[in-house]
């Protein structure tokens, strides 16, 4: 234990040996002193913190500071009714305030007793209530406030819980404030019962046991009990001012006296106007010299206020430029140009509705859904999506950059609606024709009159937030890949690390760097596979990446052993599945000219023969797609992922799967047959 725990514990001891053992004047005098000491630095401090966090141990202190108090009380009303006596610090105070009169003293001590009881006291009371009240009933309101900004990406998982924890405290502290200040009343209570008894057991015991005159009685008793209550009622009033301060304090950059000066004084022109006032008092019967004297104060105050104001403001100004001409002359300055996000949505100065929450605009709300969505469907954070207007771009136009590059870019029209065809050409709804921009499905741009006649024609009508919504989360589908860097790779990592340290100890940093599991793990998203199981992918990567550092070879591996969520992906809640299977023939000539080398393995077909699986591939998948279906090519693990490299650039709309990553309880149905002649 160390010396302040030692220090703190002796301290309480010592407040119970005050309430049983007698204690010689001397040494009261001494813990009269130290009580004072410690409610001026109490105010001290609370006059200093910014917040009231700050000082958050006041609660706890506040209940230590009244028992110790209150252990004086009971050790000098036994040493003033036992001896007559209780030291020379009550002894000073008492005579000094009461003076020649004992009755005007105690007339002073109850108007501080009034004072502290009925003003400071009861006023703390009533705003830590109140305080407690309402900091618990914004709890949720900021918890809701913090979930938004994290899913927004302005704050970090690690900020996030720290302002949650600050949350929690806050409501902690305000709700043991609220019962402290049940204590500060008791105190004051117990200070005005304890004073009553002194008086009045002072005479008795004064003159019945020594034999004194009621005059004397009184002189000496009133005195002791005057000073008695001035040395616990003084530490009392700043005890509770104390309170009263921490639990109206705001939270702000300065703290009391600076905050009081500043917003006091912060307007000069008013002194001014106090200044004629107070002049103007001394054309009454109060002294006119004195009234011009504080006026000419209030005046000279005004001045030098406003002059100090023009000169900051000037001071300010030259900081500015200053400030603007260095960063304009400064490398860093070029350094921050080539910053690039991550993620940017731009739109034409028509589309600013959709962005604009005074004008009902919720593209904001939706985006910070899509990355939740993405999150659990994909496995990957997404980075914060920037949204900014472009006047560059045509009124009704938007697009979509990723890492600076264009992928994606369409057009609203935000006073219609996108109605989507069912499949027949019907010219019975009218509108502007045009592309679903996700899927290039035909559609219709109608308007809210020819909505209902759509829809009773079939017709999926759909508002324009919704369209770009969907728009922009199939589009980061495809380009996940492209977000996942080795430092998002590392955030994962780190993630998995506190659930599974074993695991990942036996994957990175050896025998694969973070930039080998980047790899598998863009390899996967690449073709649409999610990669939240992330400890099934490292249970892989840790039995095959002491056999191969080949990190397309481990991406197969690790597909093969998310069969079970493939299967799930592409059956859709089905028992059976429709592919294309590929030949034997297909697969032969595949297998025969893989090209094997130091970096990797790849395919070396010639063109032509490229030409004609691709065609077979195509005709195949466009069968598939009229009988709404998904296109899926199904072929051996030993070719899939040289298929996907062949098919990839021609048609990346088709899916390439291994017979190792189909469960077997799901019927595969054949509907078609990849060859060549």
């Amino acid at each position: 234990m160390s010396l302040r725990d030692l220090s703190v514990v002796m301290g309480v001891i010592m407040i119970i040996i005050m309430l049983v053992i007698p204690l010689p004047p001397f040494l009261l005098s001494i813990l009269i002193l130290i009580n004072i000491s410690l409610a001026l630095i109490v105010i001290l401090v609370t006059m200093n913190i910014n917040e009231a966090l700050d000082f958050s141990i006041f609660p706890s202190l506040l209940l230590l500071l009244t028992l110790f108090r209150l252990g004086l009380n009971v050790s000098t009303t036994r040493s003033i009714l036992a001896n007559g006596e209780a030291g020379g610090v009550i002894d000073t105070f008492g005579t000094f305030v009461t003076g020649n009169s004992a009755l005007v003293g105690f007339v002073i001590f109850a108007i501080l007793v009034i004072i502290q009881f009925l003003v400071i006291t009861k006023g703390a009371e009533r705003v830590s209530e109140v305080a407690a009240r309402f900091t618990l009933d914004a709890m949720p309101g900021k918890q809701m406030s913090i979930d938004a900004d994290l899913n927004a990406g302005l704050i970090s998982e690690q900020q996030a819980k720290h302002r949650r924890e600050k949350i929690a405290k806050e409501a902690d502290f305000y709700g043991a404030m609220d019962g402290a200040s049940k204590f500060v009343k008791g105190d004051a209570i117990a200070g005005i019962i304890i004073v009553l008894i002194n008086i009045l057991f002072g005479l008795i015991i004064g003159m019945t046991q020594m034999e004194m005159s009621f005059g004397e009685a009184i002189d000496t008793y009133m005195r002791l009990t005057v000073g008695d209550g001035l040395v616990s009622q003084i530490p009392a009033l700043l005890i509770s001012t104390a309170t009263g301060i921490t639990v109206t304090r705001a939270a702000s950059d300065g703290n009391l006296g600076t905050d009081v000066t500043e917003q006091l004084l912060r307007y000069p022109k008013l002194l001014y106007i106090a200044a004629a006032t107070i002049f103007c008092l001394g054309f009454t019967p109060i002294p006119f010299l004195l009234t011009a004297f504080i006026a000419a104060i209030l005046a000279y105050g005004g001045w030098a206020l406003s002059r100090t104001d023009e000169e900051e403001d000037i001071s300010v100004e030259d900081e500015e430029e200053k400030k603007v001409s260095a960063n304009m002359q400064s490398q860093d300055n070029v350094v921050e140009l080539i910053n690039m996000d991550p993620i940017e949505f731009e739109f034409g100065y028509a589309l600013i509705p959709l962005a604009d929450t005074s004008q009902g605009g919720d593209l904001l709300d939706r985006i910070v859904m899509i990355r939740r969505q993405l999150a659990i469907e994909l496995g990957i954070v997404i980075p914060t999506v920037r949204i900014r207007d472009n006047i560059q771009l045509n009124p009704n136009e938007y697009r979509l950059n990723i890492k600076g590059n264009e992928v994606a870019k369409g057009e609203l029209l935000l006073d219609h609606y996108l109605a989507m065809s069912p499949g027949m050409d019907d010219d019975t709804v009218e509108g502007i024709d045009t592309q679903e921009p996700a899927f290039g499905l035909p559609a219709k741009w109608i308007n809210e009159e020819t909505k209902e006649d759509a829809e009773l024609f079939g017709y999926t009508v759909v508002d324009p937030p919704s369209v770009v919504s969907t728009h922009i989360t199939e589009v980061i589908k495809r380009h996940a890949h492209e977000l996942l860097g080795r430092q998002e790779t590392k955030q994962l990592i780190e993630h998995l690390k506190a659930s599974h340290p074993i695991l990942v100890e036996e994957v990175t940093p050896e025998p694969l760097a973070v930039g080998d599991v980047q790899k598998v793990l863009a390899k996967l998203l690449r073709e649409n596979v999610s990669i939240k199981n992330l400890p099934i992918i490292f249970e892989t990567l840790a039995d095959f990446g002491k056999m191969t550092n080949d990190t397309e070879l481990l991406a197969e591996y690790a597909r093969q052993a998310l069969s079970v969520q493939i299967t799930k992906q592409f059956a859709q809640g089905s028992d059976s599945i429709k592919v294309v299977t590929v030949s034997g023939k297909v697969e032969k000539v595949v297998a025969e000219h893989i090209q094997q080398t130091e970096h990797g393995s790849y395919l070396a077909l010639d063109p032509e023969m490229q030409q004609a699986i691709v065609q077979s591939v195509a005709k195949e998948a466009e069968q598939l797609s009229l009988q709404s279906e998904m296109p899926i090519v199904l072929c051996s693990p030993a070719v899939r992922m040289y298929m996907k490299q062949l098919l990839e650039r021609f048609l990346p709309q088709v899916s390439v799967l291994s017979y190792n990553e189909l469960e077997p309880n799901v019927e595969v149905q054949s509907v078609g047959v990849v060859n060549v002649t």
